[in-house]
């Protein structure tokens, strides 16, 4: 069985006994039927991991016990900025837990102009602590110690301004330039995906305005979540850690 790897938002240090909080008890006690002395690996979503082993649990509560640093690395040293227009429900959601997954640094949901969500300030804190929920249970599933920066909603206008270091790029199926024509080698990327009905052209040549570069993963035409993982293995295979 694999080891459960789960997020706890303190400081971590070996031979500390901490209570886990209710979300990782109600994970560990109900779904995965974990009992005293199996072990886990906690996280503090900031780099920081420990092996450690369940030191007491009821119906009400799970304490654990810290042991041993974990120093493997699993963050990426190409770091990426994924500026996403926001899509329906589930869309969303995967493409959220897939960025992460392919190693993604930083997550800015964008309105625009096909975007079919609205959404006022209320709901718009509710949909970020949603993601923020999705990113967590991805980082578990994965086994990344550092939770990916998920930024407000803002318009893709504002995103593209903000976007003043590093490569930049645009997925356009228009686009004659691939990602292997690109150099020299990046340390920072920032990529552009639509929502579920794209990107209009005046919105792409906003992004070239804005110093962004087109690019093209194929002949096909994607839908934006499976732009978000194409996009992102992409990139990795060319100047991350993939392959």
């Amino acid at each position: 069985m694999r080891v459960p790897h789960i997020y706890q938002p303190i400081s971590l240090k070996p031979g500390l006994h901490i209570e886990l909080d209710e979300r990782a008890h109600r994970h560990l006690n109900q779904v995965l039927r974990m009992r005293v002395g199996d072990a886990i690996t906690v996280f503090d979503g900031l780099g920081q991991a420990c092996h450690a082993t369940i030191a007491s649990a009821d119906r009400k509560s799970s304490q654990v016990l810290l042991g041993e640093a974990i120093t493997e690395i699993k963050e990426s040293a190409l770091k990426t900025h994924l500026g996403l227009g926001i899509s329906k429900g589930e869309r969303m959601d995967i493409a959220i837990q897939k960025a992460v997954e392919l190693g993604v640094s930083e997550i800015t949901p964008l309105f625009t102009q096909y975007c079919m969500v609205k959404l006022d300030t209320a709901r718009q804190q509710k949909r970020l602590e949603h993601w923020q929920g999705v990113m967590i249970s991805a980082c578990e599933q994965c086994g990344r110690t550092r939770l990916a920066q998920i930024n407000p909603i803002i318009p893709a206008q504002d995103w593209l301004e903000n976007q003043t270091t590093g490569l930049r790029l645009v997925l356009d199926p228009r686009s004659s330039q691939s990602l292997t024509e690109i150099q020299p080698t990046p340390e920072h990327v920032s990529i552009y995906i639509g929502p579920e009905g794209g990107l209009s052209s005046e919105e792409i040549e906003q992004a070239r305005h804005c110093g962004f570069q087109g690019v093209r993963l194929g002949p096909r035409v994607l839908r934006t979540e499976t732009a978000v993982i194409a996009g992102l293995t992409a990139v990795q295979l060319q100047w991350g850690d993939l392959g």
